[in-house]
């Protein structure tokens, strides 16, 4: 069982509202404190409904800063785009938060030639970091236990050096754009949102132990191949009710 911030709703619904206050008292705190608010943003059905919410909330969009913290390597229109969704859900209702905007730069002949370009992009934006310090890192879990697009066996989750990689899913046979683990683990919060009696399995075997904890380095890796969000460090937990392991 995890020891990070557990918070356990009966519906996305009311999920999504929790998070969207959270994320509203986060981003004040934030621009009180350092000027502006850096938010790495995840795809997926379950951040979408806090999209909406988030677009009908009174923010101050000028000072935040919105990143994909994935990405699938298809054109911005297509359907299957995080960034289509994002700017549907919530920026193109606000002409500011389109242009605080960084989205990947997605070439989908070319997609380690994209990353490298956004990789380069984020460390003109973090200058002098030796990761990014997002303010924010939300965070989605799949059914196969992946985050962002660390899928089980695959390259991007031994990634120790990179902000953000291409990364070959085979069971796709398609490349997905992600923040390297260590670029996840470098934000200031870091934040699960998780829905859906599918989801109780795979969450199952995330809290089932701790990596950290296990003196066996050659099992350590074992585990987070299989259960790549295993990866991030003390993270917070939203989670509907039908998605908590019995």
């Amino acid at each position: 069982m995890t020891n990070s911030p557990l918070h356990v709703f009966p519906s996305l619904d009311e999920l999504s509202v929790a998070v969207a206050d959270a994320f509203c008292r986060s981003a004040a705190e934030a621009i009180s404190q350092r000027g502006t608010f850096r938010v790495a943003l995840s795809g997926g059905s379950t951040p979408k409904r806090l999209y909406e919410l988030l677009a009908k909330r009174e923010l101050d969009w000028d000072h935040i800063e919105w990143y994909w913290g994935d990405e699938r390597n298809v054109p911005h229109d297509h359907d299957e785009s995080n960034f289509r969704m994002v700017s549907e859900a919530l920026l193109d209702h606000f002409p500011s938060a389109q242009a605080n905007a960084f989205s990947v730069p997605v070439d989908t002949n070319d997609p380690v030639r994209s990353a490298d370009r956004y990789e380069a992009k984020l460390k003109d934006v973090f200058h002098g970091q030796a990761f990014p310090q997002w303010d924010l890192a939300l965070l989605g879990m799949g059914d196969d236990a992946h985050t962002a697009s660390l899928f089980p066996d695959t390259a991007a989750i031994s990634e120790n050096e990179r902000w953000f990689v291409a990364n070959y899913v085979p069971k796709f046979e398609a490349y997905r754009y992600t923040l390297t683990a260590p670029a996840i683990n470098s934000a200031r919060q870091r934040w699960f949102l998780i829905a859906g009696a599918n989801k109780r399995d795979a969450l199952a075997r995330v809290w089932q132990s701790d990596p950290n904890r296990t003196e066996a380095d050659q099992l350590v890796a074992a585990q987070v191949e299989r259960y790549p969000s295993q990866l991030i460090q003390s993270p917070t937990w939203f989670v509907t009710q039908d998605a908590m392991p019995g």
